[in-house]
């Protein structure tokens, strides 16, 4: 496949689930909110083709409690592809950076760690309009980023 942006040849994976096994992280701290962004991500691993029986959804406090848990599941070796989901709004202290870098970079960490792609899908917002405005469409992108990268990850292997 072409990339459009350099004209180079690249490798896209393809957005069949069927054949995998995808489990979800899910921060309660904001709870409506971050269960809209789970709603949205199960719904599309369903559209997807991600056999029900096949997802793992847990929860876990907040968002800093969720790269501890991702790496739990990675160290399974029993997913293809793991999603983080939280949502974190700004407030008046320098807690909302703290939680969002550590949060993010940990995430990340887990995934290069384990060689398991991992959707990031903690949300990082200046206020609650920002988040409900992001929830559901970031919830399906996230499934997509997980089956993707999945299928990505056993092509090149």
């Amino acid at each position: 496949m072409q990339d459009s942006d350099q004209g180079l040849p690249g490798f896209e994976g393809a957005l069949d689930g069927s054949d995998l096994s995808v489990a979800i992280v899910q921060a309660r701290f904001n709870d409506a909110l971050t269960s809209a962004l789970a709603s949205a991500c199960l719904a599309e691993l369903s559209v997807l083709g991600v056999p029900a029986e096949a997802i793992r959804h847990v929860t876990v406090p907040g968002a800093l409690e969720v790269p501890l848990a991702l790496q739990a599941l990675a160290e399974t070796d029993d997913y293809d592809a793991l999603i983080a989901l939280g949502c974190i709004i700004r407030g008046e202290t320098y807690h909302f950076e703290l939680v969002a870098n550590e949060s993010g970079s940990a995430v990340t960490r887990v995934g290069l760690d384990h060689g398991i792609p991992i959707a990031n899908a903690i949300l990082t917002v200046e206020n609650e309009a920002q988040a409900w405005a992001r929830a559901e469409p970031k919830g399906r992108d996230a499934a997509r980023v997980a089956v993707e990268m999945a299928n990505l990850l056993k092509e090149i292997e």
